[in-house]
């Protein structure tokens, strides 16, 4: 970040348009046209904001009718909708972070991209490793997805979805990138019910690890949450389940590099956008006591080590970087 000109940022907490793509689109771009119409140079989305984060995986194993409406609804890539939220994008000249799932090839991944505000993607990457019962419907991220730090005109903004920010090694690869600016994508979260449920899963536990991570990475925080009522209740089927049963889920917050708050709290069941303004001078006074990737770091005696290469399901005979061992099972097919 050369500039001293504060950024500002836009931090939605918003229903999606439950398993309706054409809706969760339209329901993107009215919220971009109106984080940039009040000023901002980023706007930032929640875990699978499109089509809408699957809450009936915590209440029953498997349901094939809803799995399907899952994935006709899930985003492609290289698409009409994305296209359209790409063009929205550009023509309101904001950055924006989208988190959604992916439809490759009706297998679906966990996935958030970094538009331009020229519209262009500039990162895309998969959550590395779904998080329990995630993993009856999503899939892994390969190598590529460590690569979730992009610059910008804003400064380097990095992705972490959910808890990703409860894993040391893949904080520390995303913090070794150089971000200043970090999004911290999660689903609806509910207060921790003083029962005997985790607290660390809790509203609570999951803004305490995003802004443990503003600390760890002297980075500005972007904490996006989805909001459910009674329509996603409905939708999802969930109101007899224990988890994401009951209207709320919103904790949407910006932290700032000391991990203080910066943005204004809205009521969990409340819908709208949060905004902050950030001084990027704070970045470089937090580093001056503490940068863990810099000279508060002793790699002499401690490192990391990453494979970012990403893998492919078929290798043909002379690819290049292919494995020896695939190469081998090619070889003798």
């Amino acid at each position: 970040m050369a500039s001293n000109k504060p950024v500002r940022v836009a931090v939605t907490q918003a229903e999606p348009g439950w398993f309706d793509l054409a809706g969760a689109v339209k329901k993107t771009c009215d919220l971009i046209t109106e984080a940039a119409e009040n000023g901002a140079e980023l706007v930032v989305f929640p875990e699978c904001w499109i089509p809408g984060y699957p809450t009936w995986i915590w209440t029953r194993l498997v349901d094939f009718d809803l799995g399907v409406k899952y994935i006709k609804n899930s985003l492609v890539v290289d698409s009409i909708e994305m296209e359209t939220i790409r063009s929205c994008a550009a023509k309101n000249k904001i950055i924006v972070s989208l988190g959604f799932s992916e439809n490759d090839g009706n297998s679906l991944y966990i996935a958030q991209c970094t538009i331009g505000s020229d519209g262009q993607i500039k990162m895309k990457r998969r959550k590395i490793k779904p998080t329990h019962m995630e993993r009856t419907i999503f899939g892994d991220g390969s190598g590529s997805s460590l690569m979730n730090v992009v610059s910008t005109e804003i400064g380097k903004v990095g992705s972490l979805a959910c808890w990703e920010h409860m894993q040391p090694l893949l904080k520390y690869h995303t913090i070794s990138q150089g971000e200043e600016i970090h999004i911290a994508a999660w689903p609806p979260l509910s207060p921790h019910s003083g029962g005997p449920g985790f607290w660390s899963i809790s509203a609570e536990g999951c803004q305490n690890l995003s802004q443990t991570y503003a600390i760890e990475s002297q980075t500005f925080v972007l904490h996006s949450t989805s909001v459910i009522t009674s329509l996603g209740v409905e939708a999802n089927g969930t109101s007899a389940g224990n988890m994401m049963s009951t209207p709320g889920g919103g904790m949407s917050a910006i932290f700032g590099p000391d991990g203080r708050r910066l943005s204004e709290h809205l009521d969990e069941t409340e819908q709208g956008i949060i905004y902050a303004d950030l001084d990027r001078n704070e970045i470089i006074k937090c580093k001056t006591f503490a940068d863990p990737v810099g000279h508060y770091s002793r790699p002499d005696l401690l490192w990391l080590g990453a494979d970012t290469k990403e893998k492919k399901k078929v290798y043909s005979r002379g690819d290049a970087g292919t494995p020896d061992t695939a190469a081998a099972d090619v070889t003798n097919e």
